[in-house]
């Protein structure tokens, strides 16, 4: 019976650690989501962010630590295992077959049967037309996915996960190839889906976005990766929004670190409390080159 705590927590992720030989590339990862919420995971690159993501989905197994998904303690052998329990990854760049339909690619393997065991294609279609209403979005279900924009796909591969009933989706930088319109039209989309009860993970680079659109936050420091860590969470409303300072402080932290110096975090942080300016927790351990 999990803790009362924990009931509504759609992924916990406690101390996790996983190595590669003698390169841990993620040591000490700990994560919690709440259903209902969207969660930003942040970090520069090799902090650990797509081990961790990894492991959630099936493709790894851990090495040490806890894994919990909807109160129960599981170790997925397979991708499969894990998209059957419930849990979801929409990449950058989704890799749909661009010779069948979008419906055809939503229910793959899946599709709806009728007479003589043949593919119920009027019923394959008006279901998917039920999901991208859901959704809030407009999208044929009979064309073809060749051609079709990278948020077209991320929407037909949002679409999959919602008609596997997915629990948790987590969503790996989507929005890196977008303009500002598919931006906007994603966050309604995820805005909806945590609104159904759904947990969220929002992984990116833009602060921006990432106060715009979630609830809470973990951060993913690294210096060497036999150091690569995941941090607990906090919430986004404890986080100065100041982007000016957000950059300021990485330039600091990179500039005191290239100079020799191992870390200028400390230094910059003292500054910014003496001037009373808000210190962008968010920005030490995704952005600076020490930690």
């Amino acid at each position: 019976m999990p803790e009362p705590a924990a009931a509504t927590a759609v992924l916990e992720l406690r101390d996790v650690t996983k190595a590669f030989g003698s390169v841990v590339a993620l040591r000490s990862g700990s994560l919690t989501v709440e259903r209902g919420s969207v969660h930003a995971l942040v970090g520069e690159n090799g902090a650990g962010k797509s081990t961790l993501v990894k492991i959630v989905a099936g493709v790894y197994q851990r090495d040490a630590g806890t894994f919990r998904f909807l109160g129960q303690d599981v170790d997925f052998a397979s991708t499969a295992a894990s998209k059957a329990a419930g849990i979801a990854v929409i990449y950058q760049e989704p890799t749909l077959f661009p010779d069948l339909s979008v419906a055809e690619n939503i229910f793959l393997g899946r599709q709806p049967l009728g007479r003589a065991r043949r593919i119920d294609r009027p019923a394959m279609y008006a279901a998917a037309e039920a999901l991208f209403a859901r959704l809030g979005v407009r999208l044929d279900p009979r064309r073809q996915a060749r051609g079709l924009s990278i948020a077209d796909q991320q929407i037909i591969e949002i679409a999959k996960a919602i008609s596997l009933d997915a629990s948790l989706l987590i969503m790996d930088e989507p929005t890196a190839a977008l303009s500002g319109v598919e931006v906007e039209r994603l966050f309604a989309v995820a805005r909806g889906l945590r609104d159904e009860g759904r947990g969220l993970v929002f992984i990116s680079h833009r602060f921006d976005e990432v106060f715009a659109l979630c609830d809470n936050h973990g951060t993913s420091g690294s210096g060497w990766a036999s150091r690569s860590r995941v941090a607990v969470s906090s919430s986004i409303s404890e986080l100065s929004t100041s982007q000016s300072t957000a950059r300021r402080w990485a330039r600091a932290s990179r500039k005191a670190y290239q100079a020799g110096s191992r870390c200028g975090c400390s230094r910059f942080s003292s500054s910014l409390k003496r001037r009373k300016a808000p210190l962008p927790s968010i920005a030490l351990a995704s952005l600076c080159p020490a930690q």
